[in-house]
């Protein structure tokens, strides 16, 4: 005897990190932007030191690169003048366990929606393979026409908290010379409060220490947890 099962299939809905948008987000999730900038405050004055080398490594690297970046594609920008300012931080710590990944592929499921797709760069816990993700950046465009990569970094930002379970992600997006760093607050089980910093300009180099005092700043932020929370 055939038994006909007449509950209709709910199909969980998809989303890729590479094409959400605004819209998406906000259909899916409680989420919602302060415009408050103080937030940052200590994050930005985090005691972290710029020395002669690091100075001049940033000046070479903005005389070589800084006339350039409008015609440089997307690779091009990525390896040429976002990458060496990554490499110079020096994220990877076997010790904790920690290291940056590129094109890293992870997925939040709920049961109303996934979010899933390839990050293009995230700080985490894990050699081989991402475990817990600690820091997001998104994307490397070279500008905002091409692409929006604001929604994309948050709704990866959205997802972290889910995967860690933490109640605040940092991450940033950069588009061309431009960086901005997000911090994204889950003060309750269904609420999400992200905030937007004033904009870096990679080619100024005052602007250029501060995004590595910044990046620098979440590397320690992240071996100082882990050396806290050493079983």
């Amino acid at each position: 005897m055939n038994i006909e099962n007449n509950n209709p299939i709910v199909k969980i809905p998809i989303y890729n990190f590479g094409s959400i948008t605004f819209k998406e987000l906000e259909a899916i999730a409680n989420i919602k932007r302060d415009i408050s900038t103080a937030i940052f405050n200590s994050w930005f004055q985090g005691n972290i030191e710029i020395t002669n080398e690091d100075r001049a490594f940033f000046t070479d690297l903005i005389q070589e690169n800084s006339f350039l970046l409008e015609s440089y594609n997307e690779e091009e920008l990525k390896i040429k003048f976002i990458s060496p300012i990554l490499n110079r931080v020096k994220f990877t710590n076997p010790a904790y366990e920690i290291r940056d990944f590129y094109e890293h592929s992870i997925t939040y499921t709920t049961d109303k929606f996934i979010l899933t797709g390839n990050v293009d760069f995230l700080v985490a816990k894990g050699l081989e393979y991402s475990k817990k993700p600690y820091f997001f950046i998104q994307e490397f465009k070279r500008s905002i026409r091409n692409d929006d990569p604001r929604p994309q970094l948050l709704a990866e930002l959205l997802a972290a908290p889910e995967l860690n379970n933490f109640q605040t992600i940092k991450g940033a997006f950069i588009i061309g010379e431009n960086w901005n760093f997000v911090i994204l607050n889950k003060p309750n089980s269904d609420t999400y409060r992200y905030f937007f910093s004033p904009t870096l300009h990679a080619t100024k180099l005052e602007d250029l220490q501060q995004i590595y005092r910044n990046l620098c700043f979440v590397k320690q932020e992240i071996i100082e947890y882990e050396s806290d929370n050493i079983n």
